[in-house]
C-alpha cells in the first residue's frame, strides 16, 4: 500500500521513508493538508497528517470523498481534528499519544535560559562585533519559584530540572503527580501560581477548559518581571492579551513555540512575504520575547518514537487491530468521547 504523507520536514522524510519500507510506500510532501491540497490524497487509503494540518469537517469530507479511511496524525495534540465528523463519515483516526518528554522540556528550558539571559540579543551584537553588556543583565533562577502547569510527563520532565536549579516548585494540575511531590512541589490554585510564580511553563493539552488559560486577567495577576513559557499548543494564551501586557512594560521575558494562528505561518518560509498577521508581527518587535516555530518535538528521539507509533497504529488499522492511540476506530468514537 501507498501511503501519503503530509507536512514533512526535510529532516524528518528519510526516518519516516526509511520506516515504511518494506510491505508500504509513503509519498512524503512538504505541503501541509487543509481543504486546498486535500485533493491531492485522492485514492489514498491512508494519510498522515503533520502538527499543523487542518482536518475540520470540510477537509475530513474531501479526503472521505477521495477514498481515504484512516487518518495517522503524527502529535500527540488532536484539537485540529474533528472526531464526530471522522466517526460520521466511518473514517479511523489516530495520533501519538506520547513521545520522549525530555525533547518538550529541554526546550522549554532552553527559551527560559535564552529570554532569561538575553542569549539571542548577546549573539546578534556579537556577529556585529559589538561586546557591550548594555541591556543584557538577567537573573539567578537558584531559590526563584517556578510554576508548572500540567505535570504529566512533560511537566514532570521540565520540574526535574528546575529542582536542578534549586527552584522552588508549583503545581497546577487535574490531579497532582507524586514524582513532582517527592521533589518538593506544592499543588495550589492557577490563580496562585500565576501571582507568586517567577518562571510560568505550560504544558496542558488545548481543550475547551484550557483555552486562553493565560489571557488578560491571569497576566494582570503575574508579577511584573516574570518568565512566560509556553512549548504546548499557541491558544493556551490569549495573544492579544500578551502584547497589550507587553506593551505595558510588564514581563521579564517570553518564550513561545508556538502560537495560537501558527497555521499558515509555522513550519513554512514566509521571509519574502507580507505578514498580515498583525498580532503575530507586533510580538516580533519586542526585545524580551522569542518565537520558535513549534520545534520542540524536534529531536532524533521524539521524531523517531512519533514515527514508530505512526507505522504501528497504520498496521493495527489494517489488522482491524486497536490501540491506545486510536481516537476514533471505524466510525466508533471512544465511549469518553462520545
Amino acid at each position: 500500500m501507498e501511503i501519503v504523507a503530509f507536512g514533512v520536514q526535510a529532516d524528518e522524510r528519510p526516518l519516516l521513508e526509511r520506516a515504511f519500507s518494506g510491505p508500504h510506500q509513503i509519498r512524503a510532501l512538504q505541503v501541509c493538508l487543509n481543504r486546498d491540497t486535500a485533493p491531492i490524497a485522492h485514492g489514498y487509503e491512508v494519510v498522515s497528517a503533520g502538527v499543523n494540518a487542518d482536518l475540520g469537517a470540510d477537509v475530513l469530507q474531501v479526503l472521505a470523498a477521495g477514498g481515504t479511511k484512516m487518518i495517522a496524525q503524527r502529535s500527540t495534540g488532536f484539537n485540529n481534528i474533528d472526531l464526530e465528523a471522522a466517526a460520521d463519515l466511518g473514517m479511523s483516526v489516530g495520533r501519538v499519544s506520547h513521545y520522549s518528554p525530555h525533547a518538550v522540556a529541554e526546550f522549554a528550558w532552553g527559551l527560559a535560559l535564552a529570554v532569561n539571559r538575553r542569549l539571542v540579543r548577546a549573539a546578534g551584537r556579537t556577529r556585529q562585533f559589538d561586546f557591550r553588556l548594555d541591556g543584557l543583565l538577567g537573573r539567578d533562577l537558584y531559590g526563584r519559584t517556578a510554576g508548572v502547569l500540567g505535570t504529566g510527563r512533560i511537566g514532570e520532565a521540565f520540574t526535574r530540572i528546575a529542582h536542578g536549579f534549586g527552584m522552588n516548585l508549583l503545581g497546577w494540575d487535574v490531579a497532582e503527580n507524586p514524582r513532582c511531590v517527592d521533589l518538593g512541589m506544592t499543588y495550589v490554585p492557577r490563580e496562585r501560581l500565576f501571582a507568586e510564580a517567577d518562571l510560568i511553563t505550560l504544558h496542558v493539552p488545548l481543550v475547551a477548559d484550557t483555552r486562553h488559560l493565560v489571557d488578560a486577567a491571569a497576566l494582570a495577576a503575574m508579577k511584573d518581571d516574570v518568565i512566560l513559557i509556553n512549548s504546548s499548543r499557541g491558544g493556551l494564551v490569549d495573544t492579544r492579551a500578551l502584547v497589550e501586557t507587553l506593551k505595558a512594560g510588564r514581563l521579564a521575558g517570553v518564550g513561545l513555540d508556538v502560537y495560537e494562528e501558527e497555521v499558515g505561518f509555522f513550519h513554512r518560509d514566509r521571509s519574502l512575504d507580507v505578514i498580515d498577521d498583525d498580532t503575530l508581527a507586533r510580538l516580533m518587535t519586542f526585545a524580551n520575547v522569542l518565537v520558535t516555530s513549534h520545534q520542540a518535538y524536534f529531536t532524533e528521539e521524539a521524531v523517531g518514537q512519533i514515527i514508530e507509533a505512526t507505522v504501528a497504529n497504520v498496521e493495527d488499522y489494517l489488522a482491524h487491530r486497536t490501540n491506545e492511540n486510536m481516537l476514533v476506530t471505524r466510525g466508533q468514537l471512544p465511549a469518553a468521547a462520545r
